[in-house]
């Protein structure tokens, strides 16, 4: 049995829901759609929520099973939904010998999430990633756009204070 991964509450509409039955209808004759189906549900829903799961498996007429093998193998699905300040740590060899293992159990503290995770409010998402490409300023993480390199643990309040609105 599959379960639900977000602690935040499935808030999905009708609207949404609407056209995402579209895009089943639409495709639900031919099973090697199922990824084109997922694709367009993570666009219209920005993740993919156990709800949408199960609407796409009864949908295209294919396990449960299958959607979240596909939903969990392609790095490009999201289970969880992601805040308005994304917030990735680079973990790659250069940036996790400078310390990025403390930046981010900082961040989850901090946080009250893991990676992978949204905080309540939506406001913040943080995920752990293999390289940001900034090797030189190792440890690296993001803020949506904005990079922050050189960094420590003890760094992390004040940065996360210049994005609380």
């Amino acid at each position: 049995m599959l379960k639900k991964i977000s602690k935040i509450p499935f808030k999905g509409t009708a609207e949404q829901e609407e056209k995402l039955r579209k895009v089943i209808d639409e495709n639900k004759q031919d099973k090697s759609m199922l990824m084109h189906v997922m694709q367009e549900a993570q666009l219209i829903y920005g993740y993919l929520p156990y709800e949408v799961q199960v609407m796409i498996a009864e949908g295209m007429n294919v396990p449960l099973e299958k959607v979240y093998g596909v939903s969990t193998f392609y790095a490009q699905f999201a289970l969880s939904p992601k805040g308005k300040y994304r917030i990735s740590v680079c973990l790659g060899t250069a940036c996790y010998v400078k310390g990025s293992q403390e930046i981010l159990d900082e961040l989850c503290n901090r946080l009250g999430i893991g990676p992978d995770e949204c905080s309540e409010d939506g406001k913040f998402s943080l995920e752990a990633c293999r390289c940001i490409g900034a090797c030189g300023l190792a440890p690296v993480m993001m803020i949506n756009d904005d990079v922050y390199g050189k960094i420590t643990a003890k760094d992390v309040a004040d940065i996360l204070a210049k994005y609380k609105d």
